[in-house]
């Protein structure tokens, strides 16, 4: 991962979030999302074999970047740096985290949703972070909210977010967004 992951991140605007049952279709949903020109894409820790899953992507498809999900406890994170994530992401602000993650230089999105939260996890170092559950507490319109008096955080939207609501949270603020289960739902 480059020094200036975030705005290779802004410039892909979309992250792939895969949450499979099993890896094979964990597989599929991968090639459905490349073959759209996503290059951001992301295996939840939820996953069935989410390592095994993110190793092997990892090896078949070299130019994408590959991070790590629903993180919430160290193990998991050490499974997924082990496994090569080159980013990794969790749906709530966990220090410890992304303490270790600054530690060995991954990339980390901690999860946050009250203005409160962003503004601790900016604190603590994070460049940006993942704002969850964005759709059932707003939408766009939260994030554009949040833009003024936070002096502008640098947001990556994500939860129950359909395709056709991107541009709307791109023009309301964040930098990015998380397609996941809308995103796959003919996969």
């Amino acid at each position: 991962m480059t020094p200036d992951w975030v705005t290779e991140l802004q410039q892909a605007q979309v992250v792939a979030v895969l949450r499979s049952p099993n890896l094979e279709q964990g597989l599929a949903m991968a090639e459905a999302a490349i073959a759209r020109g996503l290059r951001w894409l992301e295996v939840t820790w939820t996953s069935d074999r989410p390592a095994e899953l993110l190793s092997q992507l990892r090896e078949k498809y070299p130019d994408c970047c590959w991070g790590a999900g629903s993180l919430l406890h160290l193990t998991d994170l050490e499974e997924a740096i082990a496994a090569g994530a080159m980013f990794g992401v969790s749906p709530i602000l966990s220090l410890p985290l992304l303490e270790r993650a600054q530690a060995k230089d991954l990339p980390f999105l901690p999860g946050a949703l009250t203005p409160t939260e962003i503004m601790t996890a900016q604190a603590a170092g994070a460049a940006v972070v993942k704002l969850f559950p964005a759709s059932s507490t707003g939408g766009s319109a939260y994030v554009r909210s949040l833009q003024q008096p936070l002096n502008h955080p640098k947001l990556f939207a994500c939860g129950g977010i359909h395709p056709d609501a991107v541009q709307s949270y791109l023009d309301a603020g964040a930098i990015a967004v998380g397609l996941g289960s809308q995103l796959f739902a003919a996969t």
